[in-house]
């Protein structure tokens, strides 16, 4: 059982690291959340769930190295790698309708890269950062129609 307890608690030595690791988990999970939210308002097909756990996973994926003593050029080689990755996300959420002459999924793509690089931040302690670029991202997605009446049935149709 002391095997146990120890593995879990491996990378926990004290209060001040279960807080600092809860503190930028949620951060991401909420910046996740607030894109998330707005897409699954507007029915998209990535919602809520799916920018939640992009943000996330971002978040562990340069949070856990950083706090194992990597420094930061391979940490940022982790970084390329969530880019490339959603990346490919990103591309199979978008759609060429030929016989339209229309691309789907745009909008979609690029909300789910801005969510990691949300993550991205959060995971490496810039929760500010991370908060102001969600609430921005939610501006433009929402305010959108309100602002730029003529254009947003011409956006929604290809969103």
């Amino acid at each position: 059982m002391d095997v146990l307890l120890q593995e879990l608690s491996a990378f926990i030595p004290d209060s001040r690291q279960v807080i600092r690791a809860l503190a930028r988990l949620l951060v991401a999970s909420v910046v996740g959340a607030i894109i998330g939210l707005q897409r699954e308002h507007m029915h998209k097909p990535a919602g809520l769930r799916t920018h939640m756990l992009v943000a996330l996973g971002a978040a562990v994926f340069v949070f856990v190295p950083l706090e194992v003593g990597m420094a930061f050029p391979e940490v940022s080689r982790i970084i390329q790698g969530i880019a490339t990755g959603i990346g490919f996300i990103g591309g199979g959420a978008i759609l060429k309708l030929v016989e339209k002459h229309e691309i789907e999924g745009l909008t979609t793509a690029a909300g789910i890269l801005l969510t990691a690089a949300l993550g991205v931040a959060a995971g490496v302690g810039a929760l500010g950062l991370a908060l102001m670029g969600a609430i921005l991202a939610w501006a433009v997605l929402a305010l959108h129609s309100k602002i730029f009446p003529h254009l947003s049935k011409k956006a929604d149709n290809k969103e």
